[in-house]
Order: C-alpha cells, then structure tokens, then sequence
C-alpha cells in the first residue's frame, strides 16, 4: 500500500464499504464513515434500537469487506471486519465518535451503535485481537 493510500485510510472520512449479502451472496454496497482512533481503524453508526444494520448481519456471516476509499486516496481495499460486542472493547471507540459526530448520547450509542473494528489486508499492521 503506497503512503498516499495508508494516510487516507487512517484519517476519519466518509467512504463506501461493501459487505457480501448473507443470502444472496452477492455484494452489498453503502455509504458510511470510518474512523481511526490511534490508528485503530473503525466503523460505527448512528444508534437505532428498531434494528439491526443489514450490513452487520453481513459481516457476522461473512467478516471479509471491502473499503472503497474516496477522499485523499482512491483506492478499493479488501479488509477483515470484526464485530465488538465486549462493552469495555466497544467504549473507547464509541466515544471517539460521538466525540467526532459531537454527540452526547454515549449511553444510547453503546447499546444500539453497529461497530466493528477492520484490518486492511495489506495493511502492515498486525491484525486485532
């Protein structure tokens, strides 16, 4: 990965994320912001208690994404998603963007915010644990 495409991709930026359908198998395309939090990469949403994000299920189906970055860098990078669920493990991140978003509703966000924590496959960094 060239240094242009890793800066990109460890700056908070709005990108396109494509998960595989757990049905269908056919690929899932959205809109959605990605963070990184100490170079820790990240994606999360707003919190909605009426349902899951379809692109959650598709992830605990199938972990592998792909990041389509649009801004600074463009470049498709295929990726591992891993969904947190451990409260202590979501908190940190959770804050970060409500920190970003400039929100105030932590609580509501811990409980109903989709988040997962990404490693881009060619990433040189060691995968999460």
């Amino acid at each position: 990965m060239d240094d242009d495409t890793r800066t990109a991709l460890h700056r908070s930026q709005v990108i396109d994320l494509t998960t595989t359908g757990r049905r269908t198998g056919q690929p899932r395309r959205i809109e959605i912001f990605l963070h990184d939090e100490d170079g820790l990469t990240f994606i999360t949403g707003m919190p909605s208690a009426e349902r899951t994000r379809d692109w959650l299920r598709n992830v605990e189906t199938d972990p592998r994404i792909v990041i389509h970055l649009k801004h600074g860098a463009t470049a498709d990078l295929p990726a591992t998603a891993r969904v947190i669920v451990d409260p202590d493990e979501r908190r940190p991140l959770i804050e970060a963007a409500a920190r970003r978003w400039g929100r105030t509703d932590v609580p509501a966000m811990m409980e109903y915010s989709p988040l997962i924590v990404v490693q881009v496959d060619d990433d040189g960094t060691p995968p999460t644990s």
